[in-house]
C-alpha cells in the first residue's frame, strides 16, 4: 500500500511541503489532489473511485480537474466524477479530452475554482503532441513529460520537441517540487546509473529511493535541482553522460562534445530498450 504522504526524510529525496496528496491508482499513477478549505482540485484522474473515496472521507467538494494529455489512465475518470461533481475541466486543446470546457494551448494562465493559487500553463510537447504542464512558484505538475529520473515516452512527439520541453522545465527554479503522474523513479534510476555510475548524487538518490519504496512511500515529488544532478535527460551536455552515449554506439564521430539533441536521442532509444 502506498503512503499518502508525499515527503521524503533524506539527504538526496528532499522533503517539500505537502502542496498536493498523492492518490494512488492503477499499478503506478499518481492523481494528485489539491486542497483548500472544503474545496479540491485534481491532477490527471485516470480513475473516478480513487478520488471519490478521498472527497467523501474528506468532505470535499471538487471543483476542478486539470489534465496534461488525452492518455486513459489521466483522464479515464472524468466522466464519472462530473456525474457525481460539478467541476471545470482544464486541458490541451489539441486533445480529445472527456468533459474539457477550458481548453488550453500553453501560455495562459488560470485560476482553478476552488483555488486561491494561479498556474501558468506550459506547452511540453514530446510525449503527445498537445500535453501540458500547470506550473506556480514551488509546484509543477508536469504528467508524463518529466519522470523521476527519467522522462516520458515519444508516443507522438520528437526528440526534438521532447529536448525542448525538458529543457523548459529544467530552466525552473532549483527548488520547484516536481509532481510527475507515475512511480517509476526506481526503474529510471537502474538506468541512470547504468549512464553515469560515478555520479554520487544519483548513488544516493538510488539507495534513498529503494528505502522509501521498501516503507511503501512515495519517490516523489522531487525537485527541478535533484532531477537536474541525477536524471540522464537534463544532463545531455555533461561528459560522462556523453562519453556513455558515445560508448553504446550512439554517437558518430570522437569528437569530446556532441550535439545535446543528438545525445538525447540516443538516450531515449537506448532507455526504450534497457
Amino acid at each position: 500500500m502506498l503512503s499518502a504522504n508525499p515527503q521524503a526524510n533524506s539527504a538526496a529525496i528532499p522533503s517539500v511541503a505537502p502542496a498536493a496528496i498523492p492518490i494512488p491508482a492503477f499499478r503506478d499513477n499518481y492523481i494528485w489532489l489539491m486542497r483548500h478549505g472544503a474545496s479540491a482540485v485534481v491532477v490527471d484522474p485516470g480513475a473516478a473511485q480513487p478520488v471519490l473515496d478521498y472527497l467523501a472521507r474528506e468532505r470535499l467538494s471538487l471543483t476542478a480537474i486539470l489534465i496534461t494529455h488525452h492518455h486513459a489512465d489521466h483522464q479515464g475518470g472524468v466522466a464519472e466524477l462530473l456525474a457525481r461533481c460539478a467541476a471545470e475541466v482544464f486541458g490541451p486543446a489539441a486533445e480529445s479530452i472527456t468533459g474539457l470546457d477550458r481548453p488550453l494551448r500553453g501560455g495562459e494562465r488560470i485560476r482553478p475554482s476552488g483555488l486561491e493559487a494561479a498556474f501558468d500553463v506550459l506547452p511540453v510537447p514530446g510525449h503527445t503532441l498537445g500535453h501540458l504542464a500547470y506550473y506556480r512558484p514551488g509546484l509543477l505538475f508536469c504528467g508524463d513529460t518529466l519522470f523521476g529520473a527519467g522522462c516520458g515516452r515519444l508516443f507522438e512527439g520528437s526528440p526534438a520537441q521532447m529536448a525542448a520541453s525538458l529543457a523548459r522545465l529544467a530552466a525552473l527554479p532549483d527548488d520547484t517540487a516536481v509532481y510527475c503522474a507515475h512511480e517509476y523513479t526506481e526503474a529510471n534510476l537502474r538506468f541512470a546509473l547504468a549512464v553515469e555510475p560515478g555520479n554520487p548524487e544519483l548513488q544516493r538518490r538510488a539507495r534513498d529511493a529503494a528505502a522509501l519504496r521498501a516503507e511503501g512511500r512515495p519517490t516523489v515529488p522531487s525537485t527541478i535541482g535533484l532531477e537536474r544532478a541525477t536524471n540522464p535527460f537534463l544532463r545531455c551536455e555533461e561528459a560522462a553522460v556523453i562519453a556513455a552515449v558515445r560508448e553504446r554506439g550512439g554517437l558518430e564521430g570522437r569528437n569530446s562534445t556532441a550535439d545535446p539533441l543528438a545525445v538525447f536521442t540516443a538516450l531515449r532509444a537506448w532507455k526504450d530498450v534497457f
